[in-house]
């Protein structure tokens, strides 16, 4: 028995320096971790380098902290914040349009406290926050003391909030083994981004995101957060009714005079807008047609001149031309002078075969022409294809804000060089008015309807079609015995025949397309219709352009 005494010590010493372990263990598993967290790793931040955060979400983009100020890389900003934010790269500056004036800065501007607004780097333009802020309804709050400096930008509108129930750690991750990354504070209001079982992931008033505890936090609450920023308002210089316009193509003087012929048979007509003004080079020059004499027989005609504008010569980069803030400038100053020397009521802007980096020099090209078009009280609108997406970067949405009327030119469904089909098919326009709709207010879109048609010859290198005007059509109708079809769905007549040149088709533009077309215009409730080209149509054709 007293041999065994030691044996049964030893034993219960080895239990006992189990237990303890297995205690230590499960005790270690049950107690916080009280590690800190590196901001800098969770932030992915390093000298320099700003993180920047949109709506809570960590960017990829890093901001500069410089000049004791934080600044943001302008492409980022356009894509995500403020598009209108333009960067000439030719001349080296910043222009910013609003409805009523243009501002212009470079590196050399500085700001209230003394720093320069703007950065120019190697990998591209970055502009201050407080610049950002100026003109962006966002919110913004910097963190740029420590090593890991962070900005964040948010939209206003519905948060979700909650209270701290009594102090706590916010965490990298949920679990207490996590590192803290700072202290959740009593009576502290966090933002809370995402709800789990035990845990939420939070933002801090400090400028962390991070997790906490479900039991240290009051029941959540939806808040509505909104700032001071107002809105620029773009007035718009709009006739009282409807519009009823139609395209008068002018290439020499001389047509200049055929003015009340061409319109004799019209109804309705209360613009007309001639093509007279053609871009000529990339120096902002163009050639001119008007004539003062045209424009006051068509106001004493009751007409509306809205001239024309295009950049159809071959001799014209619109991407280059339109990236100088020099040129653009000048060509808005010469097409305002023209407008007063000729008594114009408003420009159309026909700007075709844009390439995709035109686009943003475009834009900017419409907002500062619109600021002028404003003061004078001139109509500007602006021709546009059917929304595809090869054409997006003609910004329907921004034309909408700065522009008096936005066109769609609701035609060329089949053209020149494609499969036959129709010009202008009922299915094609009313898709081409419901995408514009997404950008566009009703009160500026005109949708654009066709006085022509195609009539298309099968042959074995392909199809080749000719344009034809409305009454020519019909006249090859009768000529060719051509028997036709209503189709409802395209709303419109189709007929082929068999001839000399071949077997030949047509669907057929006249007065009960126009109509199923206009039908669509009035059902949209859309600002106005137009009408590519007068001189094409028949009398029977404007019997169905009509608002009633």
């Amino acid at each position: 028995m007293k041999k065994a005494i030691p044996i049964l010590i030893a034993i219960g010493m080895i239990i006992l320096i189990v237990l303890g372990a297995v205690g230590f263990q499960v005790l270690k598993k049950y107690i916080p971790s009280k590690e800190l967290a590196d901001p800098s790793q969770v932030y992915e931040t390093a000298g320099s380098q700003v993180s920047v955060f949109y709506n809570n979400e960590l960017q990829e983009v890093k901001g500069i902290y410089e000049n004791s100020q934080t600044y943001l890389p302008l492409a980022w900003i356009n894509e995500n914040l403020n598009k209108r934010f333009y960067w000439d790269s030719t001349e080296s500056l910043l222009v910013y349009a609003l409805p009523d004036q243009i501002v212009y800065a470079d590196a050399g501007t500085n700001g209230s406290g003394g720093a320069p607004i703007l950065l120019v780097k190697d990998d591209g333009v970055y502009l201050t926050i407080g610049l950002i802020a100026n003109y962006t309804n966002v919110e913004i709050q910097s963190f740029d003391s420590g090593t890991a400096r962070r900005v964040f930008i948010d939209n206003w509108g519905t948060r979700r909030t909650a209270a701290v129930k009594k102090n706590g750690k916010v965490r990298v991750r949920g679990g207490i083994k996590s590192p803290i990354l700072t202290d959740a504070v009593k009576s502290t209001e966090l933002t809370i981004l995402e709800t789990m079982e035990k845990w939420s992931t939070v933002r801090t008033p400090d400028g962390h995101i991070g997790c906490v505890e479900n039991r240290i936090l009051s029941d959540v609450e939806e808040k509505e957060f909104s700032g001071t920023f107002q809105e620029p308002v773009y007035k718009s210089t709009q006739l009282d009714g409807k519009v009823t316009m139609a395209w008068h193509q002018v290439t020499v003087q001389e047509a200049n005079k055929q003015l009340k012929n061409i319109v004799e048979k019209t109804k309705g007509l209360n613009v007309i807008s001639p093509t007279w003004f053609s871009l000529s080079d990339n120096a902002g020059n163009y050639k001119s047609l008007a004539s003062k004499d045209y424009v006051d027989q068509a106001h004493a005609m009751g007409l509306q001149v809205w001239a024309l504008l295009d950049n159809f010569s071959k001799d014209v980069q619109t991407e280059k031309l339109l990236s100088s803030t020099s040129i653009r400038r000048k060509l808005i100053g010469s097409l305002i002078a023209d407008a007063e020397k000729y008594g114009l009521d408003g420009l159309n802007m026909d700007f075709e075969s844009l390439k995709p980096e035109a686009g943003p020099h475009f834009i900017q090209f419409l907002r500062e022409l619109s600021i002028s078009c404003r003061e004078k009280g001139v109509v500007l609108s602006v021709d546009n294809y059917v929304p595809a997406g090869y054409n997006d970067f003609y910004d329907r949405k921004e034309q909408g804000v700065v522009a008096d009327y936005v066109i769609i030119m609701g035609y060329d469904e089949h053209y020149a060089g494609s499969e036959a089909g129709s010009v202008a098919s009922l299915e094609y326009v009313k898709g081409g008015i419901e995408r514009t709709l997404k950008d566009v207010p009703k009160e500026k879109i005109i949708n654009a309807v066709p006085l022509y048609t195609r009539i298309w010859t099968e042959t074995e290198n392909g199809w080749k079609s000719t344009a034809v005007g409305i009454a020519r059509a019909k006249e090859w109708v009768l000529e060719n015995n051509v028997e036709l079809y209503w189709q409802q769905e395209l709303g419109q007549f189709y007929g082929e025949t068999e001839n000399r040149e071949g077997t030949q088709y047509v669907w057929l533009e006249e007065e009960e397309s126009l109509a199923k077309k206009m039908e669509l215009i009035r059902q949209f409730d859309l600002a106005g219709v137009a009408c590519w080209k007068l001189g094409l149509e028949d009398a029977a054709a404007w019997e169905s352009i009509t608002w009633e």
